[in-house]
C-alpha cells in the first residue's frame, strides 16, 4: 500500500487528516542568527542578530576521487569544502551596524594601515580575528528554537554596501561574506552532549 494512503485516515468532523499535520515544516522566514566571541573592537554583538535579514551559503561538499584499476573505475570521498556564508544586514538608524561590520573586516585587512590579521601575532597572541561561533537558529511555529546550524572559526572576507538610488524606496543594507572552518547541525530535541560530537 502507498505510504500516503496509510496517512489519509480522515473522518469528517473528527479532526484533521494525519498527513496535513505531519508535513508541517520549518519556515524560511522564522529564524535568527547569533554571533558569539567577536573581536573586541565590535561594540555590540546583539545588534547583528537584530539587523540580519537574509542568510545564504550554509553548505558543505566533498571532492570526489576517482581511482582507475585495470577495467574498473572506483570512487572515494576526498577533502571536504565548506561554503561561503553571506549575511545581509539592515543599516539601522539607532545602531552602528555598518561601522561595526566594517571594524570586524578591518581585523582581517585594514585598508587605512595596510595591516592584515593584526589581532593574531606570529606564534599566537591574545586576540583573534575569528568569531568563536555563529549560530543560525530555526524557530518553530511558537517561535521556540527547533534546530540550529553552528559555524565555528568565522571571519569576514568581503564587506559590501547596497546600491544608493533616488528612484527606489528600499532600505539600505550591508552585506558581509564570511568563511568558516567547521560546521555542525542538529535538532534541539536531539542535541549532542559534546558540541563537537557530530561535526560534519
Amino acid at each position: 500500500m502507498a505510504y500516503y494512503r496509510t496517512k489519509r485516515v480522515f473522518t469528517p468532523g473528527e479532526g484533521l487528516p494525519i498527513v496535513s499535520t505531519d508535513l508541517d515544516s520549518v519556515r524560511t522566514y522564522q529564524w535568527e542568527i547569533v554571533f558569539r566571541g567577536l573581536p573586541g573592537t565590535i561594540t555590540n554583538e546583539e545588534e547583528f542578530t537584530l539587523a540580519a535579514k537574509k542568510v545564504q551559503g550554509l553548505e558543505i561538499s566533498v571532492e570526489n576521487k576517482t581511482i582507475d584499476r585495470v577495467n574498473d573505475r572506483l570512487n572515494y570521498p576526498g577533502k571536504a569544502t565548506l561554503g561561503e556564508m553571506v549575511v545581509t544586514f539592515d543599516n539601522l538608524y539607532n545602531r552602528e551596524t555598518s561601522s561595526d561590520l566594517f571594524r570586524w573586516f578591518q581585523t582581517i585587512y585594514d585598508p587605512v594601515t595596510g595591516l592584515q590579521t593584526r589581532f593574531s601575532k606570529p606564534g599566537g597572541g591574545a586576540g583573534t580575528f575569528k568569531a568563536e561561533k555563529v549560530e543560525v537558529i530555526m524557530l518553530d511555529n511558537t517561535m521556540n528554537p527547533h534546530s540550529v546550524i553552528e559555524l565555528y572559526g568565522v571571519y569576514p572576507i568581503k564587506w559590501s554596501a547596497s546600491e544608493l538610488n533616488y528612484s527606489t524606496s528600499d532600505f539600505h543594507t550591508v552585506e558581509l561574506s564570511l568563511k568558516y572552518d567547521f560546521m555542525n547541525t542538529f535538532n534541539y530535541s536531539n542535541k549532542p552532549a559534546n558540541p563537537f560530537g557530530s561535526i560534519i
